[in-house]
């Protein structure tokens, strides 16, 4: 009888959102008076304010990440530290939520070594969902080759990364006196995209899952346009991957900040909607945002039915193989 009855049941339709920031008590005490982000106030947060406002937008669960800088404002032991007391932070909440918060776990970079064993740490003992990386790690971008060891271990590993951007590095970069995050964030997430393309780390490692934030930059507006990098420049005719844009569609893409008629268009030509996925950027964009971008995706003429629900759903729990378990053991 209560097999029948579970069979009865409708199936869960909540969102699952992949871009949600924590700002844990400990990592906010470490920051201190730094300037995280030039010319972003710094959110305050809690889990509780997360849940209410998952609970307000149909969300069912968030995946939880650290966004710039990370941990990069620390060296050494100190960097370490507090990588491992934010990872076994993210497993707390998930004790205490397991179908409602999931986790990408900080790495220590730019020390691979570090990064390397935090990840086992993180992982194995831990059981975060994923991996969430930066863009770039002071000057250096994802595509420098003392990386890839650690994201041929990722991939090996079958995990999702989450790749957000940060702050550009180049210190005498004009800004025009605006956030970086209003639209050099966006140029970040195509400039390391680009290296991995052209550095061969794409095509050398097919089954890394990379996740792209905010729709992956510029990505879709310049798919074509990198296509013709060995027609601007000779020298990279023995870089260029044989296929660009097909190589770019097996990449993911979340919708934060990206859920409007100017964004989605271009995205689903190039990833189709099996590799997109739902993102709210709370709380570095506040609740109100979340709403916008939620009624964005929930109304977007270019999807059917089936197609918003495997963004809105299904497409992240087929990536966090960990947190679908856990939803379904706890539903």
């Amino acid at each position: 009888m209560t097999e029948t009855l579970e069979a009865a049941m409708p199936a869960p339709t909540g969102l699952i959102d992949v871009h949600h920031h924590a700002v844990p008590p400990e990592y906010a005490a470490a920051l201190a008076d730094r300037v995280a982000i030039p010319g972003v106030d710094y959110p305050h947060w809690s889990p509780e304010e997360s849940l209410e406002v998952m609970d307000r937008h149909g969300i069912d669960a968030a995946v939880l990440s650290i966004t710039a800088p990370g941990v990069t404002f620390a060296e050494g032991d100190e960097a370490r530290k507090l990588a491992r007391t934010v990872n076994e932070y993210f497993a707390g909440l998930i004790a205490a939520h397991p179908a409602r918060f999931g986790a990408f776990a900080i790495l220590p970079l730019p020390d691979v070594a570090a990064a390397r064993e935090e990840l086992h740490y993180a992982v194995d003992e831990l059981g975060l969902d994923g991996v969430g990386l930066l863009s770039s790690y002071g000057s250096r971008y994802l595509n420098d080759p003392a990386f890839e060891p650690l994201l041929a271990e990722i991939a090996e590993r079958g995990l999702a990364v989450h790749v957000h951007p940060v702050v550009p590095p180049a210190a005498d970069l004009v800004t025009f006196d605006l956030p970086p995050s209003l639209y050099e964030f966006t140029f970040e997430t195509t400039r390391t995209v680009a290296g991995l393309l052209f550095d061969g780390v794409l095509d050398r490692l097919p089954g890394l899952q990379l996740i792209l934030s905010h729709a992956g930059g510029t990505l879709p507006f310049l798919a074509q346009r990198l296509t013709h990098g060995p027609t601007i420049g000779a020298y990279l005719a023995g870089r260029a991957p044989a296929d660009v844009v097909g190589t770019l569609r097996r990449l993911h893409y979340d919708i934060a900040m990206s859920a409007n008629p100017f964004a989605l268009p271009a995205l689903t030509e190039l990833a189709g909607t099996d590799r997109i996925l739902y993102g709210s950027d709370f709380p570095f964009m506040p609740a109100s945002h979340t709403t916008e971008n939620t009624d964005g995706f929930r109304t977007y003429a270019g999807w059917d039915e089936t197609q918003r629900a495997a963004v809105g759903r299904a497409n992240a729990l087929r990536l966090l193989p960990r947190l679908a378990e856990r939803i379904a053991r706890h539903a």
